[in-house]
């Protein structure tokens, strides 16, 4: 039998739970279940404990650092990542665990599917969209939900993913480094539910979503900075060329150049131009060795063979 491993994250999360952690014993018997604490000021401690799940702790703030630490604790074959508020559907998780290990997948986004204003508020689809539309554009279409929080995962994947977001950009930075590494991913639909009642949502949507969005900025510019740089080298260079262009026409006319402080400003800017070009050539040299590498340690875990049970 394969080692699956359930790891649900935790913040204040008493009301919730001791439901969540009995759900999923009974859609995966087989599992261990792992409920991270992130200083919670409340029950939840006692009450994951009292419904039978491992419980272990982890002191710096953020569903990031949750992550890295349960990653590296946690031996498994397959993982599922889940969310501590009951709002995510355990029966799906056999069949997601199943999926992934018959078809030797890295990872299962379990996609939002809900008719439950309170559940998934309008807003909040809004900006999915906008960033797994953003982030598709850039790194490749392959999810419909890049933040969904009901993920199923490979050893290989979780064993070699490098952990740096903080808090709940985190489901991006997932994403984003299955797209790199053009790992085998599919989505399945998950029905998602409302809290319980007394239980509260810990997410900011401007503040959240604007780390969403600078995180996907910042993954552009260390995963594809050519492309990056290019763009503010173009940018450079149309601004230079259209503050030139009456310059010149005056140059034509009269011979002159009465307006040097906007002459040295079209040259300052052609040489910024240059050196973001320049930069974006020297650093795509350097992320195709980090790609590399992050492949390289990828290879280093052998899959899960579901037909002889064993890796």
């Amino acid at each position: 039998m394969p080692r699956i491993a359930v790891l649900i994250p935790c913040h204040n999360e008493a009301v919730a739970i001791a439901q969540v952690v009995q759900a999923f014993r009974a859609a995966l018997p087989e599992a261990t279940i792992y409920v991270y604490d992130n200083n919670s000021s409340d029950d939840t401690v006692s009450v994951a404990r009292s419904a039978g799940a491992v419980v272990r702790k982890q002191q710096l703030q953020g569903k990031g650092h949750v992550l890295r630490r349960m990653f590296a604790d946690v031996e498994a074959d397959a993982y599922v990542l889940v969310d501590g508020d009951a709002t995510y559907d355990a029966a799906d998780a056999p069949g997601m665990v199943q999926r992934l290990l018959d078809e030797r997948l890295d990872m299962v986004v379990g996609t939002r599917i809900s008719d439950e204003q309170l559940a998934y508020r309008p807003g909040h689809r809004f900006g999915n969209r906008l960033l797994t539309g953003l982030a598709g554009r850039i790194f490749g279409h392959a999810f419909s939900d890049m933040l969904s929080g009901y993920r199923a995962f490979s050893r290989r994947f979780v064993k070699s993913y490098p952990a740096h977001a903080g808090g709940f950009e985190v489901e991006t930075e997932l994403t984003v480094h299955a797209l790199e590494q053009n790992m085998p991913v599919t989505e399945v639909p998950t029905r998602y539910a409302a809290r319980p009642d007394g239980s509260q949502s810990k997410l900011n949507t401007w503040k959240d979503g604007w780390r969403i969005l600078m995180t996907i900025i910042k993954l552009t510019k260390n995963g594809r900075p050519f492309a990056f740089f290019a763009t503010g080298s173009l940018l450079c260079a149309l601004l230079s060329l259209g503050l030139a262009l009456p310059l010149f026409a005056t140059y034509l006319e009269t011979g002159l150049v009465p307006r040097f402080p906007t002459a040295i400003l079209c040259a300052a800017l052609i040489v910024l131009a240059a050196v973001f070009l320049v930069c974006g050539l020297i650093l795509d040299t350097v992320t195709l060795g980090r790609r590399e590498q992050k492949h390289l340690a990828y290879l280093a875990y052998s899959p899960y063979d579901s037909d002889n049970g064993s890796k």
